[in-house]
């Protein structure tokens, strides 16, 4: 990936502007009709609205805090326990995806976190019709490995995506595809590797690896 900081940060903020614009919008919408409306049951129901838009909002502000912001408050490591609550937040509304959480370490270094959460989120989102969602995570001598898992009816992972978590040169660098070179990168500044399953495969693989710190 030849791209300059500065516009690699723009492309990020791109992706997360583009991911709150519906729910901050709704909040705007919500807003509107219940300075017009008089009805208290659909005055009700607006506030419903409401409180449903706010929630997807601080959910995803709370998701790419740690998958793409500095989380400096968290210092070198981050609870494992936030990373799991900022992904089944970020899909809370997916009633068909079915998340496992298989990682028992109660911290990991910011960087690995930050991988773990980023490729969650491609593998969620590449489960269009839902399914199941297993992220796992284990810390050994050996150092630190990450396994992703996404199996569903309809996988749909985008070429470029692909392409950048394996690191291709060629590979587009956009809004879209902003995670998976983070991650990519994150892995390759770690002295790791990164490993993703064929395109036409039947079940969705991410593997990474960290040495010892």
């Amino acid at each position: 990936m030849n791209l300059a900081a500065t516009d690699f940060a723009s492309l990020l903020c791109s992706r997360l502007c583009h991911d709150l614009l519906s729910p901050v919008g709704a909040l705007n919408n919500g807003l509107e009709l219940l300075a017009d409306e008089h009805d208290p049951e659909m005055r009700q129901r607006c506030l419903e609205l409401l409180g449903e838009s706010a929630r997807a909002s601080a959910n995803k502000l709370k998701f790419f805090r740690l998958a793409f912001g500095a989380a400096g408050g968290f210092g070198e490591t981050v609870d494992t326990r936030e990373a799991k609550a900022a992904i089944e937040g970020l899909f809370v509304d997916h009633a068909r995806l079915q998340i496992g959480w298989m990682v028992e370490a109660p911290v990991l270094p910011k960087q690995v976190i930050k991988v773990l959460l980023n490729l969650a989120l491609i593998a969620g989102d590449a489960l269009v019709r839902g399914g199941a969602l297993d992220i796992g995570a284990e810390e050994s001598e050996r150092g630190i490995e990450i396994v992703v898992r996404a199996e569903g009816q309809r996988i749909v992972l985008d070429r470029e995506l692909h392409a950048a978590l394996e690191g291709g040169e060629d590979a587009a660098v956009t809004p879209r595809s902003a995670a998976a070179h983070l991650a990519h990168a994150l892995v390759a500044q770690g002295g790791g590797q990164l490993v993703v399953s064929q395109p036409d495969a039947p079940v969705l693989m991410f593997g990474a690896s960290f040495p010892p710190q």
